[in-house]
């Protein structure tokens, strides 16, 4: 970006007090040390022996509790309450460390994005949502609309501090791999560098992108989604099975994002077989009318 553009950005890390802690490290030094990843460990779910028309399985927990309404355009509240509510409340979120390249090729970026994730495989599309309009383009933005490629790489455990120090604001032309010491590898269809230190990387070519504009302030842009196909995947060998379409998440170690400035690790997980009609509508006779709204 290029200098005073970051301190003119409504979003600023400033306005949006994302860290909660005047002290942060003082408050991670408190904390218990880092645990090596134990083996993926996979458990029953809370009621395997649900039936249908049970509902929720907290004991009515959630009817002890009213809901507060929001109203994301109110008088007086800023944009930024609006994103620091969503990402506390839309999570996990995959985190999209996307790199790409400028057209003269005398520039690359690095960054991670959270509003990243897959909506189709059939062309496999991948969505990026970047913050600020076309007219305050960052880095990233800025190169894959000149460009029209970048790479997708999943971030793991083993690699984050490097990955989180990409979101640093610096000026342009400084180089996040030099920063974090991670290691760019050649692609064969995109000349933007894949993560070498990543799992799973994905080549990807721009397909199309929209802008937004403030409802608050009219005319105001104030993010861009870029809408792109991943044209060649790149997976770690022991990661990867034989038939190569699927990856073991005991291997990949993904890093999700959550609210603020927290991130979560995968250590436990669940297996849900989806249900079949035949079998489910045994005990589910007599639940073909679903419940009526509680004003």
């Amino acid at each position: 970006m290029a200098p005073g553009e970051a301190a003119q950005l409504y979003d600023s890390e400033k306005s949006i007090k994302r860290n909660p802690h005047p002290d942060f490290k003082k408050v991670e030094a408190s904390r218990p040390d880092w645990t090596e990843s134990p083996p993926l460990k996979f458990t029953k779910t809370k009621n395997p022996n649900w039936k249908p028309g049970q509902g929720a399985n907290d004991n009515g927990e959630w009817k002890k509790h009213d809901h507060v309404e929001i109203d994301p355009y109110q008088d007086g509240r800023p944009a930024t309450f609006n994103y620091k509510l969503l990402i506390s409340a839309i999570i996990p979120r995959p985190v999209g460390f996307v790199s790409t390249r400028s057209q003269d090729g005398s520039s690359t970026n690095l960054a991670p994005f959270s509003y990243t994730q897959m909506v189709n495989h059939d062309p496999p599309v991948f969505i990026i949502g970047y913050a600020g309009g076309m007219n305050q383009a960052k880095d990233s933005l800025r190169n894959l609309l000149e460009t029209g490629e970048c790479t997708i790489n999943i971030i793991s455990e083993h690699f984050l501090e490097a990955a989180n120090a990409t979101s640093v604001n610096a000026p342009y032309g400084v180089s996040e791999w030099a920063l974090t010491g991670l290691t760019p590898a050649a692609c064969t269809d995109v000349k933007a560098s894949r993560v070498k230190e990543a799992i799973f990387s994905v080549e990807a070519k721009l397909m199309d992108t929209k802008e937004f504009e403030s409802r608050a302030t009219p005319g105001k842009k104030t993010g861009v989604l870029a809408i792109v196909e991943g044209v060649r995947f790149w997976a770690r060998e022991d990661a990867i099975n034989e038939d190569r379409n699927m990856l073991d998440p005991a291997v990949l170690r993904p890093i999700a994002r959550l609210g603020g400035i927290s991130y979560g690790r995968l250590q436990e997980a669940i297996e849900l077989p989806r249900p079949e009609w035949d079998e489910f509508k045994k005990d589910a006779e007599g639940l073909d009318k679903p419940k009526t709204s509680e004003q």
